[in-house]
This record gives C-alpha cells, sequence and structure tokens, in this order.
C-alpha cells in the first residue's frame, strides 16, 4: 500500500503521541540451599507474561501495570512456587524453589505446565524484540504427544491456526506451510530462522526453506503473522522461528538418546548431549533419518548435527556459537495425473529422480546487558549450502521415463552472510516507562545457478554430460548476487493502564541481480538443431522504499485483551523467477515485485484455569499479486519470431490484486479442571482450532481471473482434538478437515479423466485421523502412535517442479514407535 495519508498519518502517531509508562518487577530464584536456579520459568498469571532465569538465577519483567497478581515459579525437580503480591512501584522478589519429595508422574508434570502456561503466544517484550499488538502463537513441543521424530507437521502445528501444508512422506525433511493464501512450498512466504537466525536459502533472492530443524530437539517454535513484517523482513506470512533446547543448567552431562522405528522402513536416530560447567553451557546432537516411502523410487537418508556453545564472559555479557550441518539424499517419484492417483495413488513412473540437500549455518551472537534499562544483540550468521534436483520432467506427466534420454539437472549454490544488530532500552515519559527498538540488518549473497543434462542412468550422478549431449534444450548458468540493507524500528506507547499502541517502521533497500545466459535451441523434427545460440540475460532490480506499520493492544481485565495491528508488506521477485527453463510453466520477462499489507483484529486471553482462547479477523491485500494461469507455451523460432508451440503451460506473472480475508479461531477447555478438579493424575483438554477463509481477485489484465478466488485457500481449515492422560500415560487424538481449493488463479476444476498432465485442477478436501500415545517409566519412554488412522487416500499439493510435476500423494496410513533413554 503507497497512500501517502497512510503515511503521514502512521509517522504522526510515531513522533506526536505523548504516552507513560509502567513499573517493572524483577527478582532472583534460588534452590533451599541457596543456589542460583538457572532455567526456571516464572510466569505472571493474569498478564500470561514469562520471564526465563539467567544463569545467577535472575529474572525480570518490564512495563507491568500496576495492579494484584498471581506470580508462579516454575522448574522441573521443583515444586511449583505460587504467590500473589500487589505491585505498586518497581519491584525485586527473591523466590525459593523446594525440591520435589517425590517422583511425580509425567501427566502432573505436563499438567503441572499446562496449568501454568497454557496460553501460548509471545511476550509483549522478549529479549531485545517487540511483540507488542502482533497476532502471535508459539508451540511448546515439551506440551505435544505426536509423531516427533517424522516431523508431522499437522501435529506439530495442529493448534496454529489457519496454516496450509503440503505433506511429502519425507519424515520431515522439508517444511512446507502457508496460510491466508501464501504459498506452502518450502514455507517461501516466511522469514523462517532458528534461534533468530535466517536458515533459508537466500532470505529475500530465494527464500526457500530446504532445512528444518528435528523437533526432538526444540523447545519451541514461534510464529508471528504478517506484522512481524517491520522486525524480520518484508515478507507478507511474517516469522517462524525455531528455538533449540536450552543447555541443562544443572548437570554438566545430559544424554538423551531417542530411537523410532515405522512404517516403509522409517528409522530415525536422535541423540544429544547438554550441560553446563562453570560459565560454559553446551547443547549438540546428531540426528540420522532413512526410510522407503510408501511408493516405489521414494528412499531417503539424512544426517543433521547441531552444535550450541555458550560462554558467560560476564554477568551482562554472553557469546554464542552455534554451528548446523544437513545433509540427504531423496529418490523422487515424481507427480502423478489425476487417472494415475485415482487408481492407484502408490504408483511411480520414475526411477531416475534424486534431490540432494547439502546445508552449513554458522552464528555467533553476542548479548550485552549495557544497563539495567538497555540490551544489545549483534548476530553474525552464514550459510555454505548446496541442493542438486536430477530427473526426467515434463509437464506430460503420464509420459514414461526413457533411460536413453537425459536427465535434467538443476544445481544451485547458495552462499551468503549477513549480521543482524537490536538496541532495545527502556525510558521514561512523565515518570513512566516506555520501550524503544531500533536494529539494522546487512546481508549479502553470491548465488550461482545452473541447468543442463545430465546423465543417463539411474543413479544419484550429479555431472553435467555437456559433451554427450549438445543440443539439451534446457540450458542456462547464472549468477545472482544479492545485497539487502534495512533498518528498522518499533515503540510501545502506553496511552492508559489498559491501551497502548506500538507503531514501527522498516527501511529496505534491495539490489537483485541476475547475470548470465541461456540456450536457444530449435530442432527439426528429426532432432538436429537449426538454431542453437547462446542468449546473454543480465537484469538488475535495485529498489528502496519504507514499511509502516502500527499494533494496539487493550486489557480486558487482568486476563485478556484485545488486539489489533497493521502492517505493510513486500515481496522481491526471486532470482528463480528472473530464470529458469521449466516444460511446466513459463515465467513473465516483466514480473515485478509484489506489494500489500496485512491486518489482525481479535481477542485472546484465558478464562481462568478452564478456557485459553484467541478469536480474531484478519485482512490481507495482495497487489501484483504473483500467480500461475494457463496459457499457449511461447518461444523464439530459428528466424527470430515469438511463436507459439503448441503446448498449454502454467504462465507465472503478476496476475492481478488480490483480497484474502476471514475468520481465525482457537479455544483450549480444560475438561479436567471443569469435571475432574480433585483428581491429579488425570488430564484431559479439548482444543479447536477452525479458519473460515474467503477471497477474491479484485482486479487483473488476465483472462478469467478477476473475480476468481484465490488459489492456496480452502475455506474451512479445521484441526481439533484431545489431549488426555493418567499417570504416566499420554494421549493425543486429532482430527484435521481441510475443504477444497484452487491451484492457479484461473479456477481451473480438477478433471478426473485427465491421464496426461496433473498439474492444474483444484485440492479435493480431505480429512485425516492422527493418534499418539507415550508412557514414561523412570528413565525411560515409549511413544507410539497411528498416522492417517482411516487410510484416506488424498493429496495436498499439485507441484509445477520438483518433486513432481503431477500430483503428489500424500501418505496412507503408517505406525511408529520411539523409545527414549535419558541419563
Amino acid at each position: 500500500m503507497r497512500s501517502k495519508e497512510f503515511r503521514s498519518t502512521a509517522f504522526l502517531l510515531l513522533f506526536s503521541i505523548l504516552a507513560w509508562g509502567q513499573v517493572d518487577l524483577s527478582g532472583n530464584v534460588t534452590d533451599a540451599e541457596n543456589r542460583p536456579v538457572a532455567g526456571a520459568e516464572v510466569y505472571i498469571t493474569q498478564l500470561q507474561r514469562l520471564a526465563t532465569t539467567s544463569e545467577n538465577g535472575d529474572f525480570q519483567f518490564h512495563n507491568v501495570p500496576t495492579g494484584t497478581y498471581k506470580l508462579v515459579a516454575f522448574a522441573f525437580g521443583m515444586h511449583v512456587y505460587e504467590q500473589s503480591l500487589e505491585i505498586k512501584k518497581d519491584t525485586f522478589l527473591l523466590l525459593t524453589l523446594q525440591p520435589l519429595g517425590e517422583q511425580l508422574s509425567e501427566v502432573v508434570l505436563t499438567e503441572q505446565r499446562e496449568k501454568v502456561f497454557g496460553l501460548q503466544k509471545l511476550d509483549k517484550v522478549e529479549g531485545t524484540a517487540i511483540y507488542s499488538g502482533k497476532k502471535s502463537e508459539v508451540v511448546l513441543i515439551e506440551n505435544l504427544t505426536g509423531n516427533l521424530a517424522a516431523n508431522n507437521p499437522r501435529q506439530i502445528y495442529g493448534q496454529v491456526v489457519g496454516l496450509n501444508i503440503y505433506e511429502n512422506g519425507d519424515a520431515g525433511l522439508q517444511l512446507n506451510i502457508g496460510g491466508r493464501g501464501l504459498d506452502p512450498n518450502r514455507t517461501a512466504n516466511f522469514n523462517v530462522r532458528q534461534n533468530g537466525y535466517d536458515i533459508s536459502a537466500d532470505a529475500l533472492g530465494y527464500p526457500e526453506s530446504y532445512y528444518t530443524p528435528p523437533a526432538e530437539a526444540l523447545s519451541e517454535i514461534q510464529v508471528v503473522r504478517g506484522a512481524a513484517s517491520l522486525q524480520y523482513g518484508p515478507q507478507f506470512g511474517g516469522l517462524v522461528n525455531f528455538k533449540f533446547k536450552k543447555p541443562n543448567p544443572f548437570k554438566k552431562l545430559e544424554l538423551v538418546s531417542r530411537q523410532t522405528v515405522g512404517s516403509y522402513d522409517l528409522f530415525t536416530s536422535f541423540n544429544s548431549l547438554s550441560g553446563t560447567i562453570g560459565d560454559f553451557s553446551y547443547y549438540t546432537y546428531f540426528n540420522y533419518k532413512q526410510g522407503n516411502g510408501f511408493r516405489p523410487n521414494t528412499n531417503f537418508n539424512s544426517r543433521n548435527f547441531h552444535g550450541h556453545f555458550g560462554y558467560q564472559i560476564s554477568e551482562r555479557t554472553k557469546l554464542t556459537l552455534e554451528t548446523t550441518f544437513f545433509n540427504y539424499l531423496a529418490k523422487q517419484p515424481g507427480g502423478l495425473t489425476d487417472a494415475q492417483f485415482l487408481e492407484d495413488p502408490s504408483f511411480s513412473n520414475r526411477n531416475r529422480n534424486w534431490f540432494n540437500v547439502d546445508w552449513k549455518l554458522f552464528s555467533l551472537r553476542l548479548d550485552h546487558q549495557l544497563s539495567a534499562k538497555t540490551d544489545f544483540s549483534l548476530n553474525l550468521f552464514t550459510l555454505d549450502a548446496t541442493r542438486n534436483a536430477l530427473g526426467f520432467r515434463t509437464n506430460r506427466v503420464s509420459q514414461p521415463d526413457d533411460p536413453n534420454e537425459p536427465r535434467e539437472l538443476l544445481q544451485d549454490n547458495f552462499q551468503n552472510w549477513g549480521g543482524e544488530g537490536r538496541l532495545l532500552t527502556r525510558y521514561q515519559i512523565a515518570e513512566r516507562n516506555q520501550v524503544l527498538l531500533l536494529g539494522a540488518k546487512y546481508y549479502q549473497s553470491s548465488n550461482d545457478q545452473r541447468q543442463g543434462p545430465g546423465s543417463t542412468s539411474d543413479a544419484p550422478e550429479f555431472a553435467f554430460a555437456d559433451d554427450e549431449f549438445p543440443n539439451y534444450e534446457r540450458q542456462s548458468q547464472f549468477e545472482f548476487p544479492n545485497l539487502n540493507l534495512a533498518v528498522f524500528g518499533e515503540n510501545i506507547f502506553t496511552i492508559s493502564d489498559k491501551f497502548s499502541i506500538t507503531p514501527g517502521f522498516r527501511f529496505e533497500y534491495i539490489k537483485t541481480e541476475g547475470k548470465g545466459s541461456y540456450r536457444n535451441i530449435v530442432l527439426d523434427l528429426a532432432g538436429n538443431p537449426l538454431l542453437n545460440e547462446e542468449v546473454p540475460d543480465n537484469r538488475t532490480f535495485e529498489r528502496n522504499f519504507v514499511l509502516l506499520g502500527l499494533g494496539a493492544t487493550y486489557n480486558l481485565g487482568t486476563e485478556s485483551e484485545l488486539y489489533a495491528n497493521f502492517s505493510q508488506n513486500y515481496r522481491s521477485v526471486t532470482f528463480n523467477d528472473i530464470r529458469v527453463v521449466n516444460p511446466s510453466f513459463q515465467v513473465d520477462e516483466n514480473i515485478s515485485d509484489e506489494d500489500g499489507f496485512t491486518a489482525d483484529l481479535g481477542t485472546r486471553g484465558h478464562i481462568g484455569e478452564y478456557l485459553n482462547y484467541d478469536l480474531s479477523v484478519f485482512g490481507l491485500l495482495y497487489d501484483d499479486r504473483l500467480g500461475e494461469v494457463l496459457r499457449n507455451e511461447t518461444r523464439v523460432n530459428a528466424q527470430g519470431e515469438l511463436v507459439e508451440t503448441g503446448r498449454i503451460v502454467r504462465f507465472r506473472g503478476n496476475i492481478g490484486t488480490a483480497f484474502m480475508y476471514g475468520l481465525e479461531s482457537f479455544a483450549d477447555v480444560n475438561l479436567k479442571e471443569l469435571f475432574f478438579r480433585g483428581n491429579d493424575k488425570l488430564r484431559l483438554n479439548y482444543f479447536v482450532n477452525l479458519a473460515l477463509t474467503d477471497s477474491e481477485y479484485l482486479s487483473s489484465d488476465e483472462n478469467n481471473v478477476e473475480g476468481n478466488q484465490v488459489e492456496f485457500i480452502p475455506k474451512i481449515n479445521l484441526k481439533t482434538g484431545v489431549s488426555f492422560g493418567y499417570g504416566n500415560l499420554l494421549g493425543s487424538l486429532q482430527y484435521t478437515y481441510l475443504s477444497e481449493q484452487y491451484t492457479d488463479a484461473t479456477n481451473a476444476p480438477q478433471d478426473v479423466n485427465d491421464n496426461q498432465r496433473g498439474i492444474e485442477g483444484t485440492i479435493p478436501a480431505y480429512d485425516i485421523l492422527d493418534l499418539s500415545l507415550s508412557y514414561t517409566y523412570k528413565r525411560f519412554k515409549l511413544e507410539a502412535g497411528i498416522n492417517n488412522v482411516l487410510d484416506n487416500s488424498y493429496f495436498t499439493r499439485r507441484a509445477t517442479g520438483y518433486p513432481g510435476p503431477g500430483i503428489i500423494p500424500a501418505e496412507p496410513r503408517t505406525v511408529y514407535t520411539t523409545l527414549q533413554f535419558k541419563l
């Protein structure tokens, strides 16, 4: 949105509002022997605010409204501490946790944690970040009973509202989530981070995520919707941040070993070491996965190592080094036509397609407390990665693979580095505290991509066969140097004890380049070259702009609040949009960036210990939206003329202006507290996660698009279920339903008689039921479950490129078993 009126109003709010703040609450947590308790969680129940103690047992809450609250402190192996207190001014507390006198059951520990930290949202201020007024959701991995070994996204993100998920059946090697009409492919419409730094191939030039951390290593997953564009990049989706488990502050060495077996020869091994020795702390793991998949030609294996090493230089300064290595090789069975899928979803006519990823990530983070009111963080990070896609790819999905023909090889090398600095300070106006965040990010990448002929064998050979096939039609070679500089800021202004607003801005400078050439080859009917020329194609996209946003919260008593936000968004064209020769779709030569805005208005909170909820409406305007329509393919002939080839392909370009809107609701009811309050061994919760979404293309220059519904939007997106337990037994039963959704802007219907392509058409409605159980005995934990209990046949995507093209069937009924040992 480029409205001058909006910008003027936002800047006026930013610089003219006079407000006053709140008080600080801090303290120290020790055990019965007066030793500091690191990693304890301190919670203000009415405000739903959580703080974690430092190595010295210190915690701090800023901007706490005056009033009477219930304070709760929790640490594993300790009794829950509860205290009511009235806060009128800055307050410092000394809290002592007593050791448990008996071994509590898994249900009791889980119930204690859920009872205390039930509502999953981010605090208004966390570290050097501001989340006030934003729609945020937090997945607490410890509270999940599900197939963590396979990174099952339906279960892991079951309580995150409105997500649309692609399923690959690859034990979670890649994450594919979208929402609100955003393409789920490799989560490319979110800014994806781990522990606060980027992990995708290129945050702006190619924001696809080929690496996903294993859920077994995570403590939580933070999801912040479109308003996160001001702090984390301009993307429409917002932020997905994977937070790893912290080093064990009580042991020098802690071992966790998890071994999993499942259907179709699934085997995963997860082993972690953690501990704290003086001022040094560490958390490391190694994760191995392998399986064969339910279709032929789907075997895979992966290796993932992560190391977190922290050193507490002083009480105010900490240095953290992280390294991540991830490698996997997967055979890909290709896609299906609608006719093939209906006849046999397990069919595959591709036995030479392979996919290989090698990911190396490094991060160095400095956290420093400049004063009691000011915190500073600096995160330096770099990526060195490679992606290889090899196989037979044609828009005639039913065409058998000819073993005498060369395979297509796409090879990408990603090298980037960057740094992000943040300064968060509390200051006073009229003797009340305010919060200001200022930050800057520098990001530079040097990527290259090559496309050409591969070998004729069926082995994973990622070397080009140029000499053997000089007239291969799809050849290109490009370098993609990208540069990004961003400056951002947000400020929490408190208008009253109940009402606050958070205006913010983000300045972006983006330079996206493509330097290289492709070959234009025209063959006669006998396969002889009529034309074989190298065509230079050098492009530069340079732009700068300012994004503005405004958030607001209004406390409805001590246990709930109203929240609202409005934020501009922007998505730059990727170098995949600039140049990739694809037989299934053609890219507009004049493709340009997308922009628009997102807005949320909702209420969230809890009613005592019985109900947690988040109910909101949203709107998302997408201008110059990139999308796909069906067109006749065109190309340059030997006379230099642009002619139609007679083939129908998907045409990718700026389709038009789209608007998405809907209702997103979440509720978690504690049935145990309602009906069985006196039974401490029982756990019983029911949750419902429902998104009702509609959409329309408001305008378009393409035929048969204006007035259509937007692709990737099921009107009904429902996830609901129960979590239960007794003693050391825990369980969950979850039902998922998504209504029909379109996959292209022309709203092409499903053609059940299609026996050629499988690329266009709807994704029919589908539903899935998942069951998981776990039982803990001393140092051992046994987990087991059934995914897709009803054995439904369905699919979640129509791929235009790898792993297709065509329909990618989802897994039928599968089972798994995990044995965990903790020392």
